[in-house]
């Protein structure tokens, strides 16, 4: 039986991935900085869980988590559109992701999968569709996010070419219940405590599972070298931000939030912020990616996999309000 390491673990995804190959039946062994457990996962996945201390930026702890293990799943990472997190954003993302690659070239793993995102393969001006042989294109759409996960993707394709038997996995939104102050689940949130605003843009999301099932099924898939996008549906803010509302029973979003809008509001943000010393609510960044309209191709992984089903959003959502209300 292989022996699985899996990095970011107490994440939202990670702790998805955990629970997928546990039930999967793999010995699973997660890299985590804290103590704190995914509160989101049945505590009797947890158990069977071999959890480690460690960091991706300390080479030593990574190295020793690494013994004797076959596989590894680098899903550790760092999602933020604010200014001030920017050089963590860096150092999480791509130094990690660097001293990931070099501990499995060096302790000689069989397999690696890593966890990108779509953001990236970059956002085109003007929209359009973007699949896994878009170009990554500088721009004004492009956010620190998005650049520091291309940067991150060139360690894992020079691990690649080292040796290492590589996949990568490029998520859209990546939506389910989990800790809905955090990362994307946090639009639950929003909706739920009543948000009135809503914008035009168009985007991707996926179910959580849908992404832990992808990661696992391709980590046991022979194909190598290659990337896949993890899309489920493409809908727009608008529509995503209804269906919440009208899940929780809350009054739809009925405010929309015009580029002008949006421009007056990050500057307002960013003054709160430096007053209050609090993260920002909305930046420049994450202005501008809510007024673009980006369609994901998915039909790559569909091909490989004929048998892998995506979860409709509208039945993603509906759960995960249920269990956000009832929490």
């Amino acid at each position: 039986m292989k022996k699985i390491l899996v990095t970011g673990g107490t994440g939202f995804l990670g702790s998805y991935i955990l629970q997928a190959l546990i039930q999967r039946g793999y010995m699973v062994r997660a890299l985590c900085r804290s103590t704190e457990r995914p509160r989101w996962i049945d505590p009797a996945i947890l158990e069977k869980v071999e959890w480690v201390q460690g960091d991706i930026l300390d080479i030593i702890s990574l190295e020793e988590a690494m013994e004797g293990i076959d596989q590894v799943i680098h899903a550790a990472a760092m999602v933020s559109f604010n200014p001030a997190d920017k050089k963590t954003l860096y150092q999480i993302n791509v130094e990690g992701t660097a001293n990931v690659v070099n501990a499995c070239l060096e302790k000689k793993i069989s397999r690696f999968l890593y966890v990108s995102s779509v953001a990236a393969l970059g956002r085109k001006e003007g929209g359009g569709k973007v699949d896994e042989t878009s170009k990554w294109e500088e721009n004004s759409l492009q956010t620190h996010y998005a650049r520091s996960k291309y940067k991150a993707e060139i360690h894992a394709w020079r691990g690649y070419s080292e040796g290492l038997d590589t996949v990568i996995v490029n998520p859209s939104t990546i939506l389910g219940f989990g800790d809905w102050t955090k990362s994307s689940c946090a639009i639950f949130k929003q909706l739920y405590d009543g948000f009135p605003w809503y914008t035009s843009g168009l985007n991707g999301f996926v179910d959580v599972k849908d992404v832990a099932n992808a990661c696992v099924r391709l980590l046991e898939h022979p194909v190598s070298g290659e990337r896949f996008v993890v899309n489920g549906d493409t809908w727009y803010f608008q529509q995503l931000q209804e269906t919440m509302a009208d899940d929780f029973g809350k009054k739809r979003p009925h405010r929309k939030a015009t580029p002008l809008l949006l421009g007056l509001a990050w500057r307002l943000e960013k003054i709160r912020s430096l007053v209050t010393g609090k993260k920002p609510l909305l930046t420049k960044e994450s202005a501008r990616v809510a007024v673009s309209k980006t369609v994901f191709d998915n039909q790559k992984l569909l091909n490989l996999l004929p048998d892998f089903h995506y979860t409709h959003l509208a039945t993603t959502i509906q759960e995960a309000c249920k269990k956000y209300s009832a929490q």
